[in-house]
């Protein structure tokens, strides 16, 4: 598990190893991952939407941006936490992701970035 604070807001992150397939005669290999958001600051906090940058060693970078996380804006009251899961696709065992949330203060209406640690997605079979 990996983690990260960015004003208040802690971001941990543990990923998991899903198993691979075939899709469209190509082999992938699937992960999910766990996001827990703790609101460590004094004002309640509200995630607008996200960005990622997914990195597969035998592809080019996917870029995502979208509204939310599957399908809601969270608000997060001081001292309480959001978790969700969700997941990728890669043609690779080695892989990572990293990211930001957009999120507005709502007592101060002030936008920043939450960051999102940087994780690997690794198989089990890519490590020996």
């Amino acid at each position: 598990m990996v983690n990260y604070v960015t004003k208040g807001i802690d971001i941990s992150v543990k990923s998991i190893y899903d198993g691979s397939y075939f899709k469209n005669y190509s082999l992938h290999f699937s992960f999910n991952y766990i996001i827990k958001i703790t609101n460590q600051s004094k004002n309640t906090v509200q995630l607008k939407s996200r960005h990622w940058r997914i990195f597969d060693s035998l592809s080019s970078d996917i870029i995502i941006d979208g509204e939310g996380v599957i399908g809601q804006k969270p608000l997060i009251n001081p001292g309480e936490s959001y978790e969700y899961s969700s997941g990728c696709l890669l043609t690779s065992p080695v892989g990572a992701m990293r990211g930001f949330y957009n999120m507005i203060d709502v007592n101060t209406g002030g936008k920043f970035r939450a960051y999102i640690p940087t994780f690997k997605l690794t198989a089990p079979q890519a490590l020996n």
